[in-house]
């Protein structure tokens, strides 16, 4: 038996883990909100930490121990909500750290969740089927005590999908009975909600609009560069292209490409199904991260792994705007940085939100039985996105700080708020 457990994260360049990082900004917020001390502590501290242990045995006939977690932040708003990742770093600290970010994203658009986070710490790329299946049933089994419709519900995120959520709940369902409303980013056939696989991408690019127009100028015509080609980046690149903008270069974890032209969206996806990768597009240059970082463009979008923007890199960003498509993709030392150098942030906890808006669309969906034509999904997705971003434009421009502090404030406010009235 091999024993495959996470013991933790620590930077030897001394930046802060990723839980840290998180809890950095939340204090800017709470000392602008003058909040007091007590209920500081109660809105950082998680509300529940699950370790588990996650035995699996190989297509080959060995049986491998993965660490899985499952961390509840905070539910004064509502159930708990958040994806389940699989990728060889997931450790109890960057779970922390995503489920927090949770808490604060699901409050700054206004759905009645919580914030929750989960992970196997494991290669999902190095796994067959029917591996990741066992490994699947095997993690909700241990988790199920804590989860629930009305208690935390999870969803797809880094190295996860929708036949990751219909094995979930099929395990759930098993023993509880037929419990669609247990996990959302399932297929639609089992209950999924039409655009939600897209929901993110679009959200992204719907935030990108709501900037422009706030802005007075027009999406048209606008160039980007896209980190990640897996479904945040690749419906990013696909709706900023339908918008009339220009995405002039992609990366994945393969290579990447540049056009200056502007990269054929469709025909790139087209190479990307047949190929797994982006490398070696024709009628493209060859690009890397460090190079698609540094391209004059106006507007860059990481949407891949977080912590890609660095205290290194972050000087050679020349694009004006920073719009996070990825959980967490910017140090907090990265971060002012671009903020003194007058470069917008627009951060994940607002830009991203796209996803777990539509899941609230799913959920609610599931509850009542009654489902909605896809028109109505990305109608309604529009509304949330565009109000969530007046509101954090309105009180950057009020406060006169970052788009990341005000986001923050808000969502803390909100969650603050929540708590206080409960009487926790």
């Amino acid at each position: 038996m091999t024993t495959r457990f996470s013991t933790g994260r620590y930077k030897a360049s001394g930046h802060p883990n990723a839980y840290e990082a998180v809890n950095e900004m939340f204090d800017s917020a709470a000392d602008r909100l003058n909040m007091d001390p007590q209920l500081r502590s109660i809105l950082k501290t998680p509300f529940r930490e699950v370790t588990v242990a996650v035995p699996v045995r190989m297509d080959s006939g060995k049986i491998h121990v993965y660490a899985g977690f499952r961390v509840q932040h905070n539910g004064a708003r509502g159930p708990w909500k958040g994806g389940i990742r699989y990728h060889p770093q997931v450790d109890l600290d960057e779970v922390r750290a995503l489920a927090s970010l949770m808490t604060w994203k699901t409050a700054l658009l206004d759905v009645p969740f919580g914030g929750a986070k989960g992970g196997v710490s494991c290669d999902p790329m190095n796994m067959s089927m029917t591996e990741l299946e066992r490994l699947t049933r095997k993690f909700t089994a241990r988790i199920a005590l804590v989860l629930g419709p009305q208690r935390d519900v999870p969803a797809p995120d880094l190295g996860t999908d929708g036949q990751v959520m219909a094995w979930m709940m099929d395990e759930y369902s098993s023993r509880r009975g037929y419990t669609p409303a247990i996990v959302t980013g399932k297929p639609v056939t089992l209950g999924g909600s039409l655009g939600r696989k897209a929901a993110t991408g679009r959200g992204v690019v719907t935030i990108a609009d709501s900037y422009y127009t706030a802005m007075g100028q027009s999406l048209k015509g606008k160039t980007c560069a896209v980190q990640g080609f897996g479904n945040v980046g690749s419906f990013t690149a696909q709706f900023w292209a339908e918008r009339g903008g220009k995405v002039v270069a992609i990366t994945d974890v393969k290579g990447g490409v540049y056009n200056a032209k502007g990269l054929d969206v469709p025909a790139l996806s087209k190479f990307f199904d047949e190929k797994r990768t982006i490398a070696g597009f024709p009628g493209a240059e060859p690009m890397n991260n460090q190079d698609l970082f540094s391209l004059p463009v106006d507007c860059l979008i990481p949407a891949a792994l977080g912590d890609v923007i660095t205290p290194d890199n972050c000087v050679h960003i020349k694009a004006p705007l920073v719009i996070e498509g990825a959980n967490h993709p910017t140090m907090p030392e990265a971060d002012e940085d671009l903020h003194e150098r007058g470069v917008v942030v627009i951060p994940d906890i607002l830009a991203n939100a796209g996803g777990v808006t539509v899941s609230y669309f799913e959920w609610t969906q599931n509850l009542t039985q009654f489902y909605w034509d896809e028109e109505k999904v990305n109608r309604e997705l529009d509304v949330k996105m565009r109000r969530a971003f007046m509101d954090v434009h309105e009180l950057a421009r009020k406060e006169k700080c970052s788009y990341r502090t005000a986001a923050f404030m808000q969502a803390i406010k909100r969650v603050g708020e929540a708590e206080t009235q409960r009487g926790n």
